[in-house]
């Protein structure tokens, strides 16, 4: 009973994050000179020290079991976070967390819109993802048809949501690709069914993009310079090709002989 306790502490010990782990994983002897950090898939279910890092900009978490953001409060310098599948239900510990662009909670247990109304004061999130269908990873929230309608009412100055771009540079256009391809979907199946369409035909004949002959006297010269410059290019090309070929293998003869001097 008594090495059955013992072996469950130790297993407790491991999963909290604790200073001499995140100097073993940085490197750095000061828990404030950590700039990045990756904690990723450790088991970690208690933040411990993690908010004496207050210097932090990146942080990845994803994968672990953490249930408990209240040691994140103090980092107020992190920009960057990804604490994607865990066991996540509040994020109230975040509002703090004032300089917050990229924030990944996919994969977590956030039941509702309310959750979120602790983030409104995040100016700066610009990428917020509570959906990842890469990873499968979503949350409760997500099965509400609206609620992107409304995260964006909440967040206007998100430019990008579950990893598709709502505003800005290539958002038409994103848009519009992803409208094509629903309504191909949606025109590939029946009754749940798939619809099995004819064979397509060709919009042109064959022959369509042949290099029609002219009579012309002109252009026929031309077409012949064209085609005989061509055909020096290629066989410059492939001299090129030769050449370098050669030099890389006399230089790795040279490399390696210099190897046996020594």
């Amino acid at each position: 009973m008594d090495s059955k306790r013992e072996k469950d502490q130790q297993d407790a010990d491991c999963e909290k994050i604790t200073a001499v782990l995140l100097k073993s994983r940085t490197g750095e002897f000061d828990l404030q000179s950590i700039l990045f950090l990756k904690l990723r898939g450790l088991g970690i279910c208690d933040l411990g020290c993690i908010g004496e890092c207050v210097n932090l900009e990146r942080l990845d978490l994803s994968g672990n079991n953490i249930t408990n953001l209240a040691s994140l409060a103090s980092l107020r310098l992190l920009s960057v976070l990804n604490i994607s599948a865990n066991r996540i239900t509040n994020l109230e510990p975040l509002h703090n967390c004032e300089n917050l662009q990229n924030l990944n909670v996919a994969g977590n247990y956030i039941s509702s819109v309310e959750n979120l109304h602790c983030l409104v004061s995040l100016r700066k999130l610009e990428s917020f993802r509570l959906k990842d269908n890469t990873y499968n990873y979503t949350n409760p929230v997500c099965r509400n048809s609206s609620y992107r309608t409304v995260v964006l009412e909440m967040f206007p100055n998100i430019k990008v949501l579950d990893g598709e771009r709502v505003v800005g540079r290539g958002s038409e256009l994103y848009q519009l690709c992803k409208d094509i391809d629903d309504t191909i979907k949606a025109g590939s199946y029946k009754n749940g069914q798939l619809v099995e369409h004819p064979s397509c035909k060709p919009w042109v004949e064959d022959t369509y993009w042949d290099i029609k002959r002219s009579n012309n006297a002109i252009i026929e010269e031309a077409y012949k310079q064209f085609n005989d410059v061509l055909h020096e290019c290629r066989l410059l090309n492939n001299r090129a090709s030769h050449v370098i070929s050669q030099t890389e293998r006399s230089m790795s003869l040279k490399k390696q002989s210099k190897q046996y001097a020594i």
